[in-house]
């Protein structure tokens, strides 16, 4: 007997612990999943962001995720980074939007505060100032 309750808490822990692509919200729809990444591959982690449908500022973590509901506004505050406007070799902090197989995601609009407004590159990257904030229109 203890045999069969250690294998059903088994098999339950397995999904208890096992992960998917999609995340749901508390009314069932589905979340959408993208990163933010350098022009280098590596993660923006700690860039803090907020959705429509989000209570509270939230930070990217370590692999520079972020998730919205679509369609959806997110901001991104982008202070202390320096922004690629300017085209200046000094300002290198390229910030691309990509999907789980690294695949850029053009055609997003957004606008910044000091930039305007404008659409995502096909690699995933766009324009965007010092210290900018951003507001994306996923």
């Amino acid at each position: 007997m203890k045999k069969i309750f250690l294998g059903l808490g088994a098999i339950a822990m397995v999904f208890a612990l096992s992960g998917c692509d999609i995340e749901y919200h508390d009314d069932e729809e589905a979340l959408t999943t993208l990163f933010l990444v350098d022009q280098y591959g590596h993660s923006y982690e700690g860039i803090p962001y907020r959705c429509d449908s989000m209570d509270y500022w939230e930070h990217t973590p370590a692999n520079g995720e972020f998730s919205f509901l679509e369609p959806e506004k997110c901001e991104f505050d982008f202070s202390g980074l320096e922004g690629n406007y300017d085209n200046s070799p000094s300002r290198d902090d390229i910030i691309y939007i990509v999907d789980y197989y690294d695949h850029g995601k053009g055609g997003i609009a957004y606008e910044c505060e000091a930039f305007g407004v404008s659409s995502t590159y096909g690699d995933g990257s766009f324009e965007y100032d010092t210290d900018d904030r951003c507001l994306f229109y996923l």
